[in-house]
């Protein structure tokens, strides 16, 4: 990864989260879910969350 990638991930994570620790919140949240995943085991909003902080990662490292 290079300098731009880390300093747009960077900035990504600090506008989107404000801090590491609350996309690593989301991110840990992702990976129950993928274990987890069934009618009414999450609410809705938490799979979005989960859901756009994958799509945010994904657009800033690709």
């Amino acid at each position: 990864m290079n300098e731009t990638k880390i300093a747009q991930l960077q900035e990504w994570i600090t506008d989107t989260y404000g801090t590491p620790e609350e996309l690593a919140h989301y991110l840990d949240l992702a990976i129950e879910m993928l274990f987890y995943l069934e009618k009414d085991a999450f609410e809705q909003i938490e799979v979005q969350d989960v859901v756009t902080a994958l799509r945010g990662i994904k657009r800033v490292l690709g």
